[in-house]
């Protein structure tokens, strides 16, 4: 069967394919349909569609659309490359991927660390490219081996799983940055090393031509005597090895730049300590003591402690982190023709393939309900929070879970999940989008300039005096040492760390440096609702029954595989009869009597919509309205407007009775978090508008549309619509997407900024520029706080920079520059840059 649609055949929004169940014609605000949704439908209507060329394209998240599918000659792959820290590196490495013939398109993202190559495999292969982007300090792997790889360990123990897979993907990562602190360390030992005879000879030295302070001339007299042969000779090659080992990261920065023709940080930094080491190297030659060895090992050290203190700080983050092995299946049961099941990994598995799935596992795979009756939670894949009932020949899909009854899915002829879909999305969206400048940088292109003429003049200067080349070339680098702004180095990766760290400290995990600068120009904040606006948890909000009915309900409902179940159960069973916190979806009744050593339930029987049993020798039913009416149990008609009230206000009506008359009702929901009201109003008074996208029903968002801070609500709405409304309201405003669950993550992924919430799964923070570790909806806008103080202490620190130059330029021009004098520059601008930013960042916002 062709899998060729016309453009009628999907969704005019987010291109989703369209079928018989899905199908929303267009209303005269919406224009011509068709939509998948009234979700969509809406999204249209308040914010209007994309062009039809480029509908699809701009949705990214079809199910049915594969991005890979573009160009059946192309191959697209995606690496990580550890090593990347700017956006210069993203330059870099595009360059030398486009370098090979074959490659049509190459997008680099250092907030993910990740290159995406469009290739012809024919011409080039992937190993070719993995080989050529491991170049200058980087090193380059495909991520599909790793998530691969990460797969065929998975076993049944999730725990032992993630564990794997968190191992597998951090392993070198973690080698990178091993390298970069054994780097730092040699060079802290080494230049402590030579540190000590400056301090304790040098220095005084240098000091005695500024005083004739007795102490100084004597140490001048006793150098003087010997020639500084003892000491030179060792500093020459101690400060050798400091500039190999601890200052190569810093060359490296320094030769993309020259590369690229795009000034950095890095290349200011990398010209002091070259400058210094050639200068003290001419003067060991000459016999001269005025050496600056010790200017090449602290801007080196102080520099890279720095970069190390950042890295730290980067790791630290990713450390809070969940992994996406959550939600990802790596093995299937199969069920065979003889009733009998194997293990197969998901791999493997084959189109029209039968699979067993039991209560409280997740599909392996999208396909359909082959025999029998369940209930499937898909809030992970569809936002929608209430479990759903499926029957022979619905579908379902991959990475939802069944929590009532087993399933037997008949797998259809595409095996892959929508979670693997989902994650493809992801990382497709996030190649692509990322890049931002550094703020150092563009500072530093500004400088270089300044500092270029400086140099060249005071060469000339010297010409023109008729000093030889000699004297001209250690003049031109006095000027290095005395212009270079060196500390913008410094300046910028600190700055970050502390930014960092303080956001940690608040509970909020931040990606990447540029995530401040996006969240100051966010002009949107777009909320999910279901487990970001809302807890995510059902509760009993209200019961309305007789007392013994209430706790006869709950005793039944510890058997339940519902999450309404649960609720119930904590609610109104008896303490000594609730059953322990459950994660399999329910326990058979043997484990229930023979755990619980119940006498009072009896004869329990479990409905795809509901339980009932025997308690106290009274039939208790317990479930969905329609259950009741299947029984032949009467529902007076005061009991049929209370669930009609229940439903408008987007809750669960969950009715009870017994012995064939239904005697009451039970509200179960899930509740608004009690902040969000403040957050929502706090956001709006900052002059940020306030959206919320939801895949619940209309009723369910029925409170957050009549709020007042809240701009629009759209709700029905599916993962393809939510990227698709992302993508509609960025064309004029820049947008930050809040949300929680792997339904999300393209959506997060797709805009400006992506905020996930603590409770959410791993594939929303990955695809996230900003995790909130806690379910503290709160954290939002105290991140827009930490954003304008991040602003702030970058400013400061960069001015603070510039306090090195301001402290030499005038001491060279005097002619009176030594080390002494730089190294006191150094301290002076240092210890500036660290005690501001060491001040808390919502200090920094206050000002």
């Amino acid at each position: 069967m062709s899998d060729q649609r016309t453009d009628r055949d999907r969704c005019c929004l987010c291109g989703t394919a369209i079928t018989e169940s899905n199908t929303e014609t267009g209303s005269e605000t919406g224009g011509d349909g068709p939509f998948c949704s009234t979700g969509c439908r809406d999204v249209a209507a308040t914010l209007g569609k994309p062009d039809s060329a480029d509908s699809t394209a701009e949705s990214g998240a079809s199910p049915d659309t594969d991005p890979d599918d573009r160009d059946d000659a192309l191959t697209r792959t995606f690496f990580r490359v550890d090593g990347m820290h700017s956006a210069l590196c993203e330059k870099y490495l595009e360059s030398i991927a486009e370098g090979h013939a074959g490659v049509s398109a190459v997008a680099a993202s250092y907030v993910t660390e990740s290159v995406r190559v469009d290739h012809d495999p024919d011409r080039v292969s992937a190993a070719t490219l993995e080989d050529a982007l491991t170049t200058t300090g980087y090193t380059a792997y495909r991520r599909e081996k790793a998530t691969d790889a990460a797969k065929a360990d998975e076993t049944a123990d999730d725990s032992s799983s993630t564990r794997r897979s968190r191992e597998m993907q951090g392993m070198r990562k973690r080698r990178s940055e091993d390298m970069l602190e054994v780097r730092y360390i040699i060079g802290i030992v080494f230049g402590s090393f030579l540190l000590v005879p400056y301090v304790t000879v040098l220095y005084p030295v240098y000091l005695s031509a500024y005083t004739d302070y007795w102490l100084f001339e004597r140490y001048g007299e006793t150098f003087a005597t010997f020639d500084g042969m003892l000491f030179l000779p060792i500093f020459l090659v101690v400060t050798g090895a400091v500039l190999y080992l601890t200052g190569m990261p810093l060359l490296r920065g320094a030769y993309v730049s020259l590369t690229l023709r795009r000034p950095s940080t890095h290349l200011f930094a990398a010209l002091s300590i070259v400058a210094a080491f050639c200068y003290g190297t001419i003067s060991f030659v000459v016999g001269d003591p005025q050496i600056y060895y010790d200017l090449t090992i602290l801007v080196a050290a102080t520099v890279m402690a720095a970069i190390f203190y950042e890295e730290l700080i980067k790791r630290t983050a990713v450390n809070r982190l969940t992994e996406l092995t959550v939600s990802q299946v790596g093995t299937a049961r199969v069920l065979e023709a003889d009733g009998t099941t194997r293990e197969r990994p998901v791999e493997e598995i084959e189109a029209d393939d039968r699979l067993l799935v039991r209560a409280g596992e997740r599909i392996p795979v999208d396909g359909t309900i082959a025999e029998g009756e369940c209930t499937v939670d898909e809030a992970v894949i569809t936002g929608e929070s209430l479990p759903v009932s499926k029957a022979a020949g619905d579908e379902v899909v991959g990475g939802s879970v069944v929590t009532g009854n087993a399933a037997v899915v008949a797998v259809g002829e595409r095996t892959t999940s929508s979670i693997d879909q989902l994650t493809r999305t992801v990382w497709n969206l996030q190649s692509a989008d990322h890049g931002v400048q550094r703020r150092a940088d563009a500072l530093a292109g500004r400088l270089l300039p300044v500092v270029a003429v400086a140099v060249v003049a005071v060469g000339l200067g010297a010409v023109v005096l008729g000093n030889g080349p000699l004297t001209t070339t250690t003049a031109a680098l006095v000027a290095i040492i005395a212009v270079s702004p060196w500390a913008l180095a410094l300046a910028t990766p600190y700055s970050i760390a502390t930014s960092i760290r303080d956001a940690l400290e608040a509970g909020i995990v931040v990606f990447d440096e540029s995530v401040f600068e996006r969240l100051r120009a966010v002009d949107i904040v777009v909320f999910d609702k279901t487990g970001t606006l809302t807890t995510g948890e059902m509760t009993v909000l209200e019961a309305d029954a007789p007392d013994d009915l209430l706790s006869a309900a709950g005793t039944i409902e510890r058997r339940g595989a519902h999450p309404a179940a649960a609720a119930i159960e904590t609610a109104f069973a008896d303490d000594g009869a609730r059953a322990s916190a459950r994660t399999d979806g329910g326990v058979t009744d043997e484990e229930a009597d023979g755990e619980r050593g119940d006498g009072q339930l009896r004869a329990f029987e479990r409905h795809a919509t509901g339980v009932e049993g025997v308690v106290d020798g009274q039939r208790v039913l317990v479930g969905h309205p329609d259950l009741f009416r299947e029984q032949g149990w009467a529902l007076e008609d005061g009991l049929e407007q209370r669930v009609a009230t229940v439903r408008a206000d987007g809750h669960l009506p969950v009715v009870v009775g017994r012995d064939g008359h239904a005697a009451g009702i039970i509200t179960v929901g899930d509740e608004p978090r009690g902040e969000w009201e403040r957050t929502v109003t706090a956001l709006a008074d900052g002059g940020v508008d306030v959206v919320v996208l939801t895949g619940d029903d209309d009723s369910a968002a029925a409170r957050f549309r009549a709020h007042s801070s809240i701009d629009h609500v759209f709700a029905n709405v599916s993962p393809e619509g939510k990227t698709a409304a992302i993508r509609r309201l960025r064309a004029d405003n820049r947008v930050a997407m809040v949300g929680d669950g792997t339904n999300d993550a393209p959506a997060l992924a797709a805009a400006d900024l992506g905020i996930s919430l603590g409770g959410g799964t791993a594939l929303a923070a990955d695809a996230a520029d900003l995790a909130i570790v806690e379910d503290d909806l709160a954290a939002v806008e105290r991140a827009f706080a930490l954003a304008r103080g991040a602003r702030r202490r970058v400013v400061q620190n960069l001015w603070l920079a510039l306090v090195y130059n301001a402290i030499v330029i005038p001491v060279a021009l005097a002619g009176l520059l030594s080390p002494v004098i730089t190294t006191a520059a150094l301290a002076a601008s240092g210890l500036l840059i660290v005690g501001n930013a060491s001040r808390p960042l919502l200090e920094a916002d206050r000002e």
